[in-house]
């Protein structure tokens, strides 16, 4: 079992999971972080987090279609979150940093070993890294896209072992599960044709970005790494847990070649 070989972690939450009724569920990022504090015993984690532009809405009601809109609220929304995230993680004594990154950090590479070398010391101090992409200054030619591609940059760059991808979709299925009763869910992909990775991408929530083309490409640029990816289930984080302490596989998808 790819488990027992796990030392180090990426995981990313999604808005769909973070994000209820235009607002930051708070039963659910309490899950998440209480989980966070239980893989933090056995593994090295670092969490991309999506997230501000719903928490700068509760705030102010803005079009989101309009990209000066969206990086407004991301604006007001960064720091809603992390003191949320905040607040949370001190009940657990665990201290948080915050890393805003660009597509530049990841492709250019002075400022790729700088993020790196930055983080390690975190790392080694028990700091938990949460990452987002600086939504607020980003121009169109420096967004990474989606926080699904922004977490397997990540993974790639410090490393990890395994990006685990918490969504409200909980597994990759061989047929569209909203379209057909009898879609069977997948546990495990070594190969995502490309006429997967050619759909359009379909999110499901207002504030979402993705989709599950969008994870099938995280997935693929890290299988193409020689790295793995579980998708899983950001509502019911019982299949995660089973996979990652207990080494069930219950349920969600392995992406790995290894």
């Amino acid at each position: 079992m790819i488990g027992e070989k796990i030392k180090s972690i990426v995981i990313k939450v999604g808005s769909a999971v973070l994000t209820e009724q235009n607002r930051i569920a708070k039963e659910r990022m309490q899950n998440l972080v209480d989980l966070i504090v239980k893989l933090r015993v056995k593994y090295e984690v670092i969490l991309v987090s999506s997230g501000a532009v719903s928490a700068g809405y509760t705030e102010l009601k803005l079009d989101k279609k309009i990209i000066a809109n969206k990086q407004a609220l991301a604006s007001i929304g960064q720091p809603i979150l992390m003191h949320r995230y905040r607040k949370k993680f001190e009940l657990h004594n665990t201290v948080i940093s915050q890393i805003l990154v660009t597509a530049a950090n990841f492709e250019v590479k002075d400022q790729n070993t700088h993020i790196h070398d930055m983080i390690d010391p975190l790392l080694k101090n028990s700091v938990l890294p949460i990452v987002n992409e600086n939504d607020a200054t980003a121009t169109q030619e420096l967004e990474v896209g989606d926080n699904d591609q922004l977490s397997a940059f990540t993974t790639e760059l410090v490393d990890a072992d395994l990006l685990i991808i918490l969504s409200d979709i909980n597994s990759y299925y061989d047929k569209d599960p909203n379209c057909h009763d009898d879609a069977k869910p997948i546990k495990h992909i070594s190969h995502i044709p490309q006429s997967e990775l050619e759909k359009e991408s379909t999110p499901n929530n207002s504030f979402a970005t993705g989709g599950i083309v969008t994870k099938l490409k995280a997935a693929d640029y890290l299988l193409k790494r020689n790295k793995s990816m579980f998708l899983a289930s950001g509502f019911d984080l019982t299949d995660v847990e089973n996979f990652l302490l207990n080494d069930i596989h219950s349920g969600g998808t392995l992406f790995t070649n290894l």
